[in-house]
């Protein structure tokens, strides 16, 4: 019977010492660009091309004049897609710039003035809930994961607790819409 006990104490004592090794490492973990922020950056990539959201295949919504840091001319999509078996809410935004680039000619050739795809993912409860558990990732023309001038890939919680980045730049601007986007 003691043996039973003690032994049931040894591996609550092991879960317990992995649990904290995980919260540690969690800790240590940059808020973007770490490995398992960059796997699912990949995944979503080829969860929104499914979908067709992305990719030469996106669907053609129509463009309006947009704002910086995400271009002069912008085309955003807003859908439920599964990644990882799991549905969540995606806002894409398609950021075009450069000469010539326009509402029409946007509509026109979507690709032609494509500078960046930045997205929001609505990932599990408990992900960053300081930021309502959103994802942030900003992608090359071609699906690579963009990186900041540090050379850091913008896959994540980018820019938590500092002065640049997705997640400063929408709570400088009052963080609303990440509230507005979570109660649909």
């Amino acid at each position: 019977m003691m043996t039973r006990h003690f032994a049931k104490l040894v591996l609550l004592g092991t879960a317990l010492a992995a649990m904290a090794s995980v919260q540690a490492a969690d800790k240590n973990t940059p808020y973007f660009g770490g490995d398992a922020d960059v796997a699912f950056a990949k995944s979503l990539w080829q969860s929104m091309s499914a979908y067709q959201l992305v990719g030469a295949n996106a669907i053609n919504v129509y463009p309006f004049k947009g704002n910086q840091p995400h271009g002069a001319i912008q085309q955003v999509t807003d859908s439920t897609i599964g990644v990882h078996g799991r549905m969540g809410r995606v806002i894409v935004k398609r950021n075009h710039g450069g000469e010539g680039a326009d509402v029409k000619s946007v509509y026109s050739d979507p690709e032609k003035h494509l500078k960046a795809v930045t997205v929001m993912f609505k990932r599990e409860a408990g992900y960053d809930a300081e930021n309502l558990d959103w994802f942030w990732v900003k992608y090359t023309p071609t699906g690579d994961i963009d990186k900041n001038p540090k050379g850091e890939l913008l896959a994540g919680r980018i820019g938590k607790g500092g002065s640049a980045g997705c997640i400063a730049c929408h709570k400088a601007l009052g963080g609303k819409d990440m509230e507005t986007l979570t109660s649909r």
